[in-house]
């Protein structure tokens, strides 16, 4: 067991890989809705429920940039819109200028940010919305928004026009019933996407056919908490059992319903974890996964190598954990928690 301030790692024994605390980054002024690794693991960019992007150093955990989206709506009073997600455009995108994300917001705007200037470089809104998710396709050709209205919104990044709109269903039709708060692309897929949100549905979009081509029934996905490796997608809901799930995309069968617990030596919790972020590492075809959420307050990894078991919980944080990644490397994790912090946790992989 390790203890740090707030929060507490434990870990069974004879596990292949190892968590342990790198620290407390933030100022704990407002609520930690997004955490995302840059491309080269240099930066860490935080989305804030006051609408700022917080961009640390990595290597020493200072702040070094911040990009506000606050504004004044004359009444003397700063209005926010929360900085409900943000993405970093991936590094082989053909634009010249690197260094950006976008980040979209609860007010419907979607904003390019260039970081290390500060600079506002395009601002678009999705009138009369609310946007809770976004992602780039792997080349970066495009970003994907969705949220209140029910429509999944696919840009071209050059333009940052409209190129498709996936369409809410009912009646029985493919498509979203209610709010959408997950999108994420198939990295070796670049025609898919998938969707999830409170309709208890994953939708799998084709851009090719421009619709959505399965859906899979089961998930209540409540943040940020879908991801895909291998064709093979996972879950996160935000509820009380089964609340992580792995499942095939070809045919949307479950495949495993992944023990939280793992039965291998890990403290349960005294109450469950309702799952609002979930991820596959990136560095090693999804090896590892992290995932978090309220109730219980906490997080836990587990190695996709090993039966899905858990080899770390992270728990005893006062608030929700809003939002996880891992570095590109695999050698570091974030969790976004709701009372303003930031927890860095380094990984090794035992021999």
């Amino acid at each position: 067991m390790e203890k740090l301030n707030n929060f507490t790692v434990l870990q069974p024994n004879n596990v292949n890989r190892k968590m342990y605390d790198k620290g407390i980054i933030g100022d704990g002024t407002s609520a930690v809705q997004s955490v995302r690794f840059d491309p080269q693991d240099k930066y860490l960019a935080v989305g804030c429920e006051d609408g700022s992007i917080k961009i640390f150093n990595v290597s020493n955990s200072k702040l070094v940039y911040t990009l506000n989206q606050r504004r004044n709506d004359g009444s003397g009073e700063e209005e926010k819109r929360p900085s409900t997600c943000i993405r970093w455009r991936p590094t082989g995108a053909s634009a010249r200028t690197k260094n950006v994300l976008i980040s979209v917001h609860a007010d419907g705007s979607v904003q390019h940010w260039h970081t290390t200037s500060g600079k506002s470089l395009h601002k678009l809104y999705s009138n009369h919305n609310q946007l809770y998710c976004a992602d780039f396709s792997p080349d970066g050709r495009f970003f994907a928004t969705a949220g209140r209205d029910l429509i999944v919104r696919v840009y071209d990044e050059t333009t940052k026009a409209v190129v498709t709109e996936f369409q809410p269903g009912g009646a029985g039709s493919p498509g979203h019933s209610n709010r959408i708060f997950s999108v994420k692309y198939n990295i070796q897929e670049p025609n898919i996407l998938i969707s999830g949100g409170w309709d208890n549905t994953i939708q799998i979009w084709d851009m090719r056919e421009g619709c959505a081509v399965r859906a899979i029934f089961g998930p209540h996905v409540c943040g940020d908490s879908l991801d895909v490796r291998d064709n093979v997608i996972l879950a996160g809901s935000w509820r009380d059992k089964e609340q992580l799930q792995i499942f095939y995309q070809g045919s949307g069968e479950l495949i495993n319903t992944i023990d939280w617990d793992g039965g291998v030596g890990i403290k349960r919790s005294a109450e469950p974890c309702q799952v609002y972020a979930a991820q596959y590492s990136k560095h090693d075809v999804g090896e590892m996964i992290l995932a978090g959420g309220s109730k219980s307050n906490e997080a836990r990894a587990f190695d996709t190598m090993n039966y899905n078991k858990p080899f770390a919980a992270i728990m005893d944080m006062p608030g929700p954990v809003f939002s996880v990644d891992f570095s590109h490397n695999g050698a570091l994790a974030a969790l976004g928690c709701a009372d303003g912090y930031i927890r860095l946790l380094t990984i090794s992989k035992t021999v």
